[in-house]
């Protein structure tokens, strides 16, 4: 894909005054005392390309920050980059084949491959050495992931305005901005097409990549319906009073 989107890789400020001293300084109170469980379990860096799934031609460089909930799940925090300043644009979660097969019909379209992504080179931990790096790609090579995107970094927005939106993943050759993978290669001192051959050995599925993942090979519109509110009957919980 030669198409070409001029707001890739373009640092847009965020809104809003500069964070103030006074803000700077809870913000290290808040360190040294909470307790950040959650995010202190995130032990892995990985980048990829995302597309939104109902337009191929915009497509954003993501980067992970994952952490793992078992063997067979993991979640992830999407930045728009590596950098400090970087963006939180949307979220992942990270299932084995096994888990996917157990999911409704209905849900399967949401999810997309990570086969193609890992094969050819496309999705990888930046700075982790070969022999490590592909020991875990060649379990990802295997599964499924979900991905929201809230903030339309590629539009150049400076909030994230808009609905969340399912994205989808890379599944075949010449779906690719080639502009976008250069300037990532560049940046992050990845060969892809090495990457590709030395790749060459790992395999997908089991099972074969699903026909209904991938948005089940159609275009899917993240949309909002009005309908009407339920509001007759309040949940007991909040009937009760306490004294």
């Amino acid at each position: 894909m030669s198409t070409n989107n001029n707001n890739n890789n373009v640092c847009h400020e965020v809104a809003g005054e500069p964070t103030k001293t006074t803000f700077s300084l809870l913000e290290t109170a808040s360190a040294a005392i909470q307790n950040f469980a959650p995010v202190n379990k995130i032990h892995q860096h990985l980048c990829a390309f995302h597309f939104y799934s109902d337009d191929m031609t915009r497509q954003v460089e993501a980067h992970h920050f994952c952490g793992h909930q078992n063997e067979e799940m993991r979640q992830c925090l999407i930045y728009d980059s590596n950098e400090s300043n970087a963006k939180l644009i949307g979220l992942e979660y990270i299932i084995s084949e096994n888990l996917f097969l157990t999911l409704p019909d209905e849900e399967k379209p949401l999810w997309h491959s990570h086969e193609y992504e890992v094969k050819s080179g496309f999705y990888f931990l930046p700075g982790i050495p070969g022999p490590i790096e592909y020991s875990d790609l060649e379990k990802v090579c295997k599964t499924y992931g979900k991905v929201f995107h809230f903030w339309q970094v590629d539009k150049g927005h400076t909030l994230p305005l808009g609905l969340p939106q399912l994205m989808m993943a890379l599944t075949k050759d010449g779906q690719i901005n080639h502009d976008l993978a250069q300037s990532c290669a560049k940046r992050m001192g990845v060969d892809f097409e090495k990457e590709r051959k030395d790749r060459e050995y790992m395999t997908g599925p089991v099972h074969g990549v699903h026909p209904l993942a991938n948005g089940g090979g159609k275009g899917l519109k993240t949309v909002l319906r009005e309908v009407e509110l339920k509001h007759d009957e309040l949940p007991h919980s909040a009937n009760r009073v306490f004294v």
